[in-house]
Formats: C-alpha cells, structure tokens, sequence
C-alpha cells in the first residue's frame, strides 16, 4: 500500500470516529458547531456562537436534534458550555499543550456556511498568536491554521491525527485565505471547568494591562524560560500598584507555577483561590519576587 493511500485511510477513519460528536448549534440568530465534552450532555462551543439563543437546538450527526440550555458563557475567552438531555454521547479529549506543535497536521470540522460536519485539513501555521477583541482586549494564546475556516465552523474542534481536540475555531480574518484561528485547549479545559461548575468566570483583579511575549535569547538562557508575561501598564490604586508592580516588569512564574501568557495567569487566579499571590518577575537584569493580594472582581474582568 502506498504511503499517501495510507494517510488517506487513515484520515477517513479519524472523520468516522470523531465526527459522531461534532454537533450543529441554530437559534433564531444564527448558527455554529460544538463538540460533546462528556457522553452526559455536556457541549463546548464558542460564547458567540450562542448568544441571544432563545430556541436553542444541538443536532448530532445520528440526527437527533434536541434543545439546549446554555449553562456558562466566557466572553474573555469566547466560550460556551450548552446541556442537552442526550446521554451517551460520544465526545472529544482535549489534548495536552505539549501535543502542540507548528507543522503537525490537524483538521476541522464544523458546519460553515451551513454544510453540516464539513472536513478541512491542514497544520498548525503558528503558536500564541493574538487578535483584538472587544473593549480593547486581546484573544492570546490562539492556535493558528491553514486548514480552512469559514462562518459556521465556530465552536467546532481542531483535531490532531489522534482525534484529540487542540483548538477550538473561533474566527478568520476576513479576506485572508488560510489563515484561521482556534483558542487552544489547555484553556478550554480550565474555563469549561469552571463553568460547568459555576457558570461564570469570576477572574480576580490585578489592575494591570500585560502580554505574553517571546523572550529574548539572553534572558531565556538565564532564566530557562521561553516566554513571559510583560507588564504594559499598573493601573493607579488598584492591587498590583499597591505590591510595587511597575509598567515593564516581565513576569515569569506565580505561585512557583511558569506563565507564559495571561491565560496561564487568570487560571492560577480563578483556580487557585488564594488570598495572596507569589509573583516571581524580572525587572532589568535583576530577578524579583513580588507579593500581590488581588481584589475580587466581577465575571470577565482582567
């Protein structure tokens, strides 16, 4: 057998397998894609996807087309959990971040421009790529591909040739060809958990505007790091100005844990529930450790 009718057989067998939990999402507004987390009921899709969803229905590819209730939005991260009342239904895992790497192959499925379940392939183009959002924020962290996204596929998996989920889609740029987006796994797995459980994202407030960046050469060799978090702004009276955090610091760890983007910084926040945080950064050539005690803040705040 020959090595590309090979990859063709093995590609169709990942769209057999994966494909029964990809699940069509419609309401009066609009529709999308998601994928079932859990064979009890659970949906992960994108929080655009389902807003204004009064009418809400999940079609699975068995044809069963029941209702769905919306059960936690993120708008931070663009990302929704819907309940139905199917039980056994087959689901994703979502891949660890180390199964991540530009080049691999990956493909999409989804519903874009309403053709159910449709198959893309292609790779992951590029790593940590970030996008405006609304009010100012940025989406970070988002996994880049050239496998074809259009209005539709949002809410669907990225899947790696083992059919776990490393990316859900999430946006295009608009005239561009091949270049699409999907927020990555490692954090759909924390705020999912979270609004399963809570249906909200309540993020503790620092009072800072930051971002993930690459190290530079230097500064990755003394400190075993390859990327940071750096500190654009400390807000006047707020939680980090009040520890001596300054505008430029590049933060490293929290809590002993490494940070290589904000997301990594939210989910310690959110998840670890401590009063106080340990933030270890570098300011010029000298490392620091800074003690930050961060407000309780509303659902999607920074």
């Amino acid at each position: 057998m020959s090595l590309l009718r090979q990859l063709s057989d093995e590609l169709e067998a990942l769209v057999a397998r994966t494909s029964p939990a990809v699940a069509g999402i419609a309401h009066r507004r609009g529709q999308g894609a998601g994928f079932a987390l859990a064979p009890d009921g659970w949906v992960l899709t994108n929080s655009h996807v389902v807003q204004a969803s009064n009418g809400l229905r999940v079609e699975f590819a068995n044809g069963d087309n029941v209702a769905g209730e919306v059960v936690g939005v993120d708008e931070r991260t663009d990302l929704a959990v819907v309940r139905v009342a199917s039980r056994d239904l087959p689901n994703l895992p979502l891949a660890d971040r180390a199964r991540v790497r530009v080049g691999q192959l990956v493909m999409a499925i989804g519903n874009p421009l309403h053709f159910d379940r449709s198959v893309s392939l292609g790779v992951v183009s590029a790593l940590d790529r970030s996008l405006p959002a609304s009010e100012g924020r940025l989406f970070e962290g988002l996994v880049q591909t050239d496998a074809a996204i259009n209005p539709g596929n949002s809410g669907g998996p990225l899947l790696d040739a083992e059919g776990a989920v490393i990316g859900i889609n999430t946006a295009v740029i608009p005239f561009a060809q091949g270049i699409g987006f999907a927020i990555p796994a490692h954090t759909a797995h924390w705020v999912a958990a979270v609004l399963m459980r809570d249906g909200i994202v309540h993020r503790p407030f620092l009072g800072v505007t930051a971002r993930g960046v690459e190290l530079a050469a230097n500064v990755a060799r003394d400190t075993g790091r390859t990327r940071g978090v750096r500190v654009h702004r400390v807000g006047t009276d707020t939680p980090a100005e009040r520890a001596g955090l300054r505008d430029g610091d590049l933060l490293l760890a929290a809590d002993g844990a490494p940070i290589a983007s904000v997301d990594d910084l939210q989910r310690i926040l959110v998840l670890g529930g401590k009063a106080e945080l340990d933030l270890e950064l570098r300011r010029g050539d000298a490392a620091q450790h800074v003690l930050i005690r961060p407000a309780p803040t509303a659902a999607n705040a920074a």
